[in-house]
């Protein structure tokens, strides 16, 4: 499998309040991870970086995850455990109050991805069914688009696109959407924040990822495309590929 992480500030930001990795267990099985923090000051990039942090430690001490099954059991768990973690400590630290962050995970297999996601982080996939978005988004906007009090077209351009319904780390209790996928030879897995996903249509996504470029240069492609529409925000990107024996990251 081959895998690229890449994250860029913007053109706007003075700080990158994401974060991310590419993580492999003594298995050789492999979590990707991509947070968008959020808070006062720099406790944005404190509970994003929390995150991944204790994601790789628990995922290092894990052996194979052989199931579907098993993996849907390991990323709620070990999500239940970061959002305690970052709960407690925006709690004891006052700079951090009020801190959170989303999160988009999938541990992937030579047989299949399970793909966890809380906030407006996103998980696309490409196979031979084309190009699709395999999570919803935990917002506002995407809750009016789900019950029919506005169109996707006026989604693009609503004035509370960034407000969302829940994160990782600002509640007692926060559960993840997990699905699993067959993840066969060839196909693409693409998580990524918002500060993709709000400036690169999935046509371009598709374009990009489709093209004949190295991985990484597919990763960084896509970065300068939303930093050419603005990039007001920060940009973090996985990009998973599933090839029979070849392996980087």
């Amino acid at each position: 499998m081959e895998s690229v992480f890449k994250t860029d500030k913007g053109l706007v930001r003075q700080h990158n309040e994401d974060s991310g990795g590419i993580f492999r267990n003594s298995s050789g099985d492999l979590l990707a991870i991509v947070a968008d923090g959020m808070g006062g000051h720099n406790a944005g990039d404190v509970a994003s970086e929390m995150t991944i942090k204790e994601l790789q430690k628990e995922w290092q001490q894990t052996e194979m995850i052989s199931t579907p099954d098993k993996a849907e059991e390991w990323l709620k768990t070990a999500i239940v455990k970061v959002n305690e973690k970052i709960l407690s400590h925006s709690r004891e630290n006052i700079e951090c109050s009020g801190m959170g962050t989303t999160i988009v995970a999938a541990v992937c297999t030579s047989r299949f991805c399970t793909i966890a996601n809380i906030g407006d982080s996103r998980c696309y996939i490409l196979n031979e069914n084309g190009f699709q978005k395999l999570t919803e988004d935990h917002s506002l906007v995407n809750e009016l688009v789900r019950t029919g009090q506005i169109t996707k077209e006026d989604a693009e351009h609503h004035p509370r696109k960034n407000v969302l319904t829940k994160a990782l780390g600002t509640e007692e209790e926060v559960a993840a959407d997990v699905l699993s996928i067959t993840f066969e030879d060839g196909d693409y897995l693409l998580l990524c924040s918002d500060g993709l996903s709000n400036k690169v249509s999935e046509a371009k996504m598709e374009e990009v990822i489709k093209g004949e470029l190295p991985l990484a240069e597919k990763a960084q492609t896509l970065i300068d495309l939303a930093n050419q529409e603005g990039g007001e925000d920060n940009i973090t990107i996985v990009i998973l590929h599933q090839t029979a024996g070849s392996e980087s990251g």
